[in-house]
């Protein structure tokens, strides 16, 4: 398969001590040897593959000398894209950097589209849709074991595992293909139907395990939503503060401080969270104040996890029994604050509404309680589950709805055969099984889809 040239900025827009910018495709080094003057006037294209050169990008127009360059040259098909690779090492300045694309691009090669990379990477044969699709879940991994799921999928366990089971159906299907042949033997249709079903199980097994892992690893790529809920001046910012590790709130003793929803990324034990600190949910008459609580009100709704802080210093109050009302039925950790002043909150009370969720103390002013909240937090959804290290985990949307519609239609080939249905029946929920598997590697889907999903790239990836 045979493109254009492509260019693009790799790394991030700054300023910075080196940028980089990548081209690739049949041109890459034709293009990249009317810029590049190196030591002793050698060829790019003559050089080894896998070497970094150091020279000038000289302006063919002008003869000047646009940058200081240092030129890593490879040569295809032992590249990420399988094509010819060019990346050019400058400095990292915005003028710089552009300069050099600006060049490129008027000597022969197109600007990249968003993902373009990866996707002739796809296209070539290196990788398949679902390590594609790793790489984007690796750039934007937030914690250490986000990273090395989207390490594990980007290495194939996840490709090999859906190869393996779509072979085993494969050899379903060719026993389903005898009987259909060969009707008027009946030991063969008896040995069909045996194993079918046997295979058929596992399968369907293989398929359960994987979505038990889906809630850990699309947690583990999302991150939770988490929403800290309670009354003003209960202490919502300085849990946020305190998880953040950094002053990102305002901390005042007067209620109502926070006027908008702040939202702040952390690594809680390796559970990523997007930390919400919302306005007090009370009745206001700022009218400021009280588009913050409506806000408040709206994130809740929308929250994975919702830390609820009680003042210890206070007694309950008819608004802290409706805030438990309101997260009736959603994963709550309840926080009670403030342990170091005196006590006027009625804890029985407090342990009889918690009775459904974790209840943890703390003295956010002290620094005491933090890593039992972060303790709550951490086995509230990964208790026992995530640190299996040969696991294959599901973390993305698409590979979780396609793996669920493989179960329904297994589901579907196993109650056929158990009904007597007719075997060429049965072939056609095993066969779309077969499909939708495909569709996860890249096998069987649509080129309106590849396109779509490597749209949400970033440019020079």
């Amino acid at each position: 398969m045979e493109f254009d040239t492509i260019a693009a900025i790799s790394t991030p827009m700054g300023e910075g001590a080196i940028a980089i910018v990548r081209l690739s495709g049949d041109q890459a080094f034709e293009i990249a040897d009317r810029l590049f003057r190196g030591a002793g006037g050698k060829r790019l294209k003559d050089a080894a593959s896998h070497t970094i050169h150091y020279g000038h990008i000289i302006d063919p127009k002008t003869g000047l000398i646009a940058e200081e360059v240092m030129v890593s040259a490879m040569k295809g098909p032992k590249t990420f894209t399988k094509e010819d690779v060019i990346e050019i090492n400058c400095h990292g300045g915005l003028i710089s950097v552009n300069r050099v694309l600006q060049l490129l691009l008027n000597n022969g090669a197109r600007l990249a589209e968003p993902g373009e990379f990866t996707k002739r990477a796809f296209l070539n044969g290196r990788i398949d849709l679902s390590q594609a699709e790793a790489v984007m879940d690796l750039i934007r991994a937030k914690t250490d074991r986000a990273m090395n799921v989207a390490l594990g999928q980007m290495e194939g366990r996840l490709s090999k595992l859906i190869q393996k089971l779509r072979q085993e159906i494969l050899e379903i299907l060719a026993h389903v293909e005898v009987n259909i042949d060969y009707p008027e033997y009946d030991d063969v249709e008896e040995m069909t139907h045996h194993i079918l079903m046997e295979k058929s199980f596992y399968v369907k097994k293989e398929i359960e395990k994987l979505l038990r892992t889906s809630q850990q690893g699309k947690i583990l790529r999302e991150g939770l939503s988490t929403v800290i809920v309670g009354r003003p001046n209960v202490g919502k910012s300085s849990l946020l503060n305190s998880l953040v590790h950094e002053n990102k709130a305002i901390v005042t003793d007067i209620p109502g401080t926070t006027r908008d929803v702040i939202e702040e990324y952390v690594n809680v034990r390796g559970v990523p969270l997007r930390l919400l600190d919302t306005a007090g949910i009370r009745e206001t008459e700022d009218i400021v104040e009280r588009i913050g609580v409506e806000k408040s009100r709206q994130v809740l709704k929308e929250a994975d996890l919702i830390l609820l802080v009680l003042n210890y210093s206070d007694e309950l109050t008819a608004e802290d029994e409706n805030i438990f009302k309101a997260v009736e039925g959603m994963d709550v950790i309840v926080i009670v604050n403030k342990m170091d002043l005196d006590q006027k909150i009625d804890m029985e009370r407090v342990k009889e509404l918690s009775k459904k969720h974790k209840l943890v103390t703390t003295s956010l002013l002290e620094d005491k309680g933090v890593d039992d909240l972060e303790e709550a937090i951490a086995s509230l959804f990964f208790e026992g589950t995530i640190e299996a290290g040969d696991m294959t985990y599901v973390s993305n949307t698409r590979h979780i709805a396609l793996l669920n519609q493989a179960l329904n239609t297994i589901d579907e080939a196993m109650q056929g055969v158990e009904m007597g249905t007719p075997i060429d029946i049965v072939q056609i929920d095993l066969t779309r099984t077969w499909e939708l598997l495909g569709e996860i590697i890249g096998d069987s889907v649509h080129e309106s889809l590849i396109d779509q999903l490597f749209s949400q790239f970033c440019l020079g990836k």
